[in-house]
């Protein structure tokens, strides 16, 4: 009885990882802290130029 339960088991454990596969989570991808800073840092930049062509053609 044991091995039955045991094949039985493992069988439904793949299954249920092939079904996880299927249904892939709706979580945002992570973004690590030193590369949301360089993101900061890199929209910053962006704003900073933004507003001297700005003041420059005001």
């Amino acid at each position: 009885m044991n091995r039955k339960k045991k094949i039985k088991t493992t069988l439904l454990a793949k299954k249920k990882k092939a079904n996880a596969k299927l249904h892939k989570s709706n979580k945002p991808k992570y973004v690590s802290k030193a590369e949301r800073a360089r993101l900061a840092a890199e929209s910053e930049t962006t704003d900073n130029t933004i507003d001297k062509s700005t003041v420059l053609e005001g």
